[in-house]
């Protein structure tokens, strides 16, 4: 799973009065995954979208949907993104008391469950729960609003969860969110990152599937 490069594609930045569309259009541009950034005005101050759009791409796509979970109490809406269609849930760290639980109610519904982290949070919150996930979410930026620049110290974060990832021996995806474009993804790439969500640098391009496809090529290592 490690040598897997993933593009996932965030609808945060799409165009919301023709979603359905985008969703099409990204997916013949070849994109891996479509991403949702699940925000409650609590965790983060802004507000963004429900199951209702989740649900409304299951039925345009058969790609898998990503839902990154950016609320308090997270445990509360599992099995509501699992209905709507998600494949792969994330919650952060933070956000809960009892990760173990939340991240077992994910995988008994079927989803491949991930744990999120924010910038400033240390990976050692990570330590006891890299068992138990699929993939680990690092916000490369700081979390609620898409267009940011990309924290200077991403890479070197990454470097350390994926030095500590493959000495675990443990078959755990790294995906990072926010800032990537064609200037960022290959130091990402080469810092370890699997899976790439890319928001503004793709549904602000002219053209999706030459803006994939050349991401696809800056990425390789």
């Amino acid at each position: 799973m490690q040598s897997q490069k993933m593009i996932a594609a965030s609808v945060l930045s799409a165009d919301f009065t023709k979603l359905g569309k985008e969703i099409e259009d990204v997916e013949k541009a070849k994109a891996d995954w479509i991403h949702f950034d699940i925000t409650d005005g609590h965790f983060v101050q802004n507000l963004t979208m429900g199951t209702l759009a989740v649900e409304a791409a299951r039925r345009t796509t058969d790609l898998p949907l990503d839902v990154h979970l950016m609320i308090e109490n997270p445990e509360r809406f599992i099995e509501m993104f699992a209905e709507a269609g998600a494949d792969y849930i994330s919650v952060h760290c933070e956000t809960t008391r009892h990760l173990n639980r939340v991240i077992q109610t994910i995988r008994a519904c079927n989803v491949r469950p991930g744990v999120a982290i924010g910038p400033a949070a240390p990976f050692e919150q990570l330590r006891w729960i890299l068992e138990y996930v699929d993939y680990v979410l690092v916000l490369t930026v700081n979390p609620g609003f898409g267009g940011q620049k990309i924290l200077s110290n991403s890479a070197e974060r990454i470097r350390t969860l994926a030095d500590s990832i493959k000495s675990s021996g443990r078959d755990i995806l790294i995906q990072a969110d926010g800032g990537i474009n064609l200037e960022t993804i290959h130091m990402l790439s080469e810092a370890g990152v699997n899976i790439f969500t890319v928001g503004s640098a793709l549904f602000g391009s002219d053209d999706y599937t030459t803006t994939i496809q050349r991401m696809r090529k800056v990425m390789e290592v």
